[in-house]
C-alpha cells in the first residue's frame, strides 16, 4: 500500500510539473504574440486554399518549419485586396513567434509615420535599428498610399538596414506589381534599389 500510494504521489508530481510547463509554455507564447503587434490572429489551418488555388498548400505549411528565416529569405504576397495576403503573413509570423523569433507586424503607412516622428526628433537612426533588429519585419500594405519622396527615402534606409542580416526576413504585402513599384516610391532608380534588396534573396506568391 505504501509504495503504491508513493507512486501515485510521483506521478502527480509529475502530471502538475508537465501542467506548469505548459501554463509557462502558453503564456510566453501569448507574450511573443502580442509583442508581435498582430491586428488578429490567423493561422495557416484557418485560411481557404480552395479560395486560393493558385497559393501552393504545401510550400505555405513548408514556412512552418523555419527554414526562409535560417536562409535569410524575403517573402512578398503580391495580390488584389481580400485574396488572402494579409492572413497567410500573420500566420507565418505566428510561427516565427511561437519559436520565439522576435518578429513585428506594422501596416506600411503607420511604419513610415513612426520614421518620420522619429526623424524630427533626431532619432532616426535608433528607430531604424530598432525595426531592423526584428528577425521577422512584417511590413502591410506596402503601396496602398503613394510615398512622397522623404517617406520613399525612409523605406529605402530601412529595407538596406535589414539587407544582408543573417537568418532575418522581411515579408511584404502589396496589391501593386513589382514592376509598377516606381509609381509608389516616384523614383524608378529608388523603386529598383529597394527592389534589388527584397529580391536578392525571396519567393514571391501572387
Amino acid at each position: 500500500m505504501i509504495e503504491k500510494k508513493e507512486k501515485s504521489v510521483t506521478e502527480a508530481l509529475c502530471e502538475l510539473t508537465d501542467i506548469e510547463l505548459k501554463l509557462m509554455e502558453d503564456r510566453s507564447f501569448r507574450g511573443c504574440v502580442k509583442a508581435a503587434n498582430f491586428p488578429f490572429l490567423k493561422t495557416m489551418e484557418d485560411f481557404d486554399f480552395s479560395f486560393q488555388p493558385t497559393i501552393n498548400r504545401e510550400m505555405m505549411y513548408g514556412f512552418k518549419r523555419l527554414d526562409f528565416l535560417n536562409e535569410g529569405k524575403n517573402i512578398l504576397f503580391i495580390g488584389s485586396p481580400g485574396v488572402g495576403k494579409t492572413h497567410l503573413s500573420i500566420s507565418i509570423g505566428i510561427e516565427a513567434a511561437k519559436n520565439r523569433k522576435s518578429t513585428y507586424f506594422v501596416n506600411c503607412n503607420e511604419l513610415l509615420m513612426h520614421l518620420k516622428k522619429a526623424k524630427i526628433e533626431n532619432r532616426l537612426e535608433s528607430r531604424l535599428k530598432h525595426f531592423a533588429r526584428y528577425k521577422v519585419l512584417i511590413i502591410d500594405e506596402v503601396g496602398f498610399l503613394p510615398m512622397d519622396p522623404e517617406s520613399s527615402k525612409l523605406f529605402f534606409q530601412l529595407i538596406a538596414k535589414r539587407y544582408e542580416k543573417p537568418s532575418t526576413s522581411t515579408i511584404i504585402t502589396t496589391n501593386i506589381e513589382l514592376a509598377k513599384w516606381d509609381e509608389i516610391f516616384e523614383d524608378a532608380v529608388l523603386a529598383n534599389a529597394i527592389l534589388d534588396r527584397l529580391l536578392h534573396h525571396s519567393e514571391i506568391f501572387k
